[in-house]
C-alpha cells in the first residue's frame, strides 16, 4: 500500500478528527491526572491559614496517589498564592478554568471565595471544602459549591451561648471590615437578638493590616465583658495585646478562621485564656478516630509538619474529596457532583452528610482555649 492509498488518506482523516475532538475537550477529560486548583494565602499576613489547610490536603492526596490514586488517575493539587486579596484569587479562578482543572479545592477566606463564585458557577466547576463559613457562599444554593465545615452563624451561636449561660452579656465585637467580619458580626447579632441583646460595642480593623488603635478606642469605652473576634491571627493577636495594655480584663473569643495554632504562636504566654470556636475535632491527641489516623499521616510523611486545627481541616476536606471521587459513577464534574451528593457517612466519627439541595455536610463546632505556654486545650 502506498503512502497515498484512499485507506491511508481516510486513516489519517480519522485521525485529524480524533485529535481535533480531544483538543476540543478540556483538560481533565484529556489528562491522566485529576487536577484541582487551590487558591490561597501563601504569602503575606494570613499566609499559615493557606499552608496549614494545603499541608494537611496533601497528606491524604500523597497517600491516595501512592495507593494507585483514582481508577489509576493521580491527584495532583496546583496552588497558587492570592495573598488573602480578593481580586487575586478571582484571577487564579479563571486561570484555573481555562487550564481546564477538573475541581476547585480548599480556597482559604470569605472574601476570596466570594470573589470566585461567580467564575465558579459560570463555569460550572465543583468547588469543594472553601476554609470559611459565611452565608454568602451558603446563600442563594449553588450545585457547584460544597462546604464541609459548619457556618460562622453556627460558631457564633455557640460563643453566644456559653457566654450569656455565664451572666457575660456585654459583648463587643472586633471585626475584619470586610465580607468575612461582616459574616461574623452577623451572627453575633443574630444570636444576640434572640435573646434580646446586642452588642455594646464595635470595632473594625482592614484586612491584611495590625492597625487595631481605632478598634480598641471605640470598643473599650463601653466596658464590655467578653469581645467576640472575627478576623485573622496576627490583626486578632494585636488587638488582643493593645486591649489588655489598655485595661481591658475581660475575656476574647474567636471563631474558628483565625488559624488556633497561628494565633497561639501570635501570642505566647499573652494566649491564656483566650478562646476559639473550632469547626473540625481536637487536633492535638488520638481521642478520635480521624485524629488518629490524621497524627498518624503527619508521622508516615516526616518532615516539620506538626499537627492543628487548619491542617486537620484540610485533610478532612481532601478525604471527602477522595471519597466523592470514588462515588463518581463516571470520572466527569458531573459525576463528581453526583458523588459528593451521595455522601452520608462518617470520617473517623465527623459525620459529613451532602444531598441534592444540601451542600453543607457538617454543623459540627466545639470550644477550645490557648494556654500560656503556646498549646491549644479542650
Amino acid at each position: 500500500m502506498t503512502p497515498h492509498s484512499p485507506l491511508t488518506r481516510r486513516s489519517l482523516i480519522r485521525q485529524a478528527a480524533a485529535a481535533g475532538v480531544a483538543l476540543s475537550l478540556p483538560a481533565w477529560a484529556q489528562s491522566e491526572r485529576i487536577v484541582l486548583g487551590q487558591s490561597a494565602a501563601f504569602s503575606g499576613p494570613a499566609a499559615e491559614l493557606g499552608l496549614q489547610m494545603n499541608q494537611g490536603a496533601r497528606l491524604v492526596f500523597d497517600q491516595v496517589n501512592a495507593s494507585g490514586g483514582i481508577g489509576g488517575r493521580q491527584i495532583e493539587l496546583r496552588t497558587l498564592d492570592d495573598g488573602y486579596e480578593p481580586d487575586r484569587c478571582k484571577a487564579n479562578t479563571e486561570k484555573f478554568v481555562s487550564d481546564g482543572v477538573f475541581a476547585l479545592f480548599g480556597y482559604v477566606g470569605t472574601p476570596t471565595s466570594a470573589a470566585a463564585l461567580p467564575v465558579i458557577n459560570e463555569s460550572r466547576t465543583p468547588f469543594l471544602g472553601p476554609f470559611t463559613g459565611a452565608e454568602v457562599l451558603r446563600e442563594p444554593f449553588s450545585r457547584y459549591v460544597f462546604h464541609v465545615r459548619a457556618s460562622y452563624y453556627d460558631e457564633t451561636a455557640l460563643i453566644v451561648k456559653n457566654l450569656t449561660s455565664l451572666g457575660l452579656n456585654r459583648i463587643a465585637v472586633f471585626y475584619q471590615d470586610d465580607s468575612y467580619g461582616m459574616a461574623g458580626l452577623t451572627g453575633v447579632q443574630r444570636a444576640l437578638a434572640a435573646i434580646s441583646l446586642k452588642p455594646v460595642s464595635l470595632g473594625t480593623v482592614q484586612r491584611n493590616t495590625v492597625d487595631v488603635a481605632g478598634a480598641v478606642q471605640s470598643i473599650l469605652p463601653a466596658q464590655p465583658q467578653a469581645i467576640v473576634q472575627i478576623s485573622a491571627y496576627k490583626s486578632c493577636a494585636a488587638f488582643i495585646r493593645e486591649a489588655r495594655k489598655a485595661g481591658f480584663g475581660g475575656t476574647f473569643f474567636n471563631v474558628s478562621f483565625v488559624g488556633t495554632q497561628a494565633l497561639a504562636d501570635e501570642l505566647g504566654k499573652d494566649g491564656q485564656g483566650v478562646m476559639i470556636s473550632q469547626v473540625v475535632p481536637y487536633p492535638y491527641s488520638t481521642a478520635t478516630a480521624i485524629a488518629r489516623e490524621y497524627n498518624e499521616a503527619i508521622r508516615q510523611a516526616g518532615g516539620k509538619a506538626q499537627p492543628n486545627y487548619s491542617s486537620m481541616e484540610g485533610y478532612i476536606a481532601a478525604k471527602v474529596m477522595v471519597e466523592g471521587l470514588r462515588r463518581a459513577a463516571r470520572l466527569t464534574q458531573d459525576g463528581l457532583i453526583a458523588g459528593l451528593e451521595s455522601i452520608n457517612q462518617s470520617f473517623g466519627g465527623f459525620n459529613v452528610a451532602f444531598g441534592p439541595r444540601k451542600h453543607t455536610g457538617s454543623s459540627f463546632v466545639e470550644l477550645s482555649m490557648l494556654t500560656g505556654d503556646g498549646r491549644v486545650r479542650r
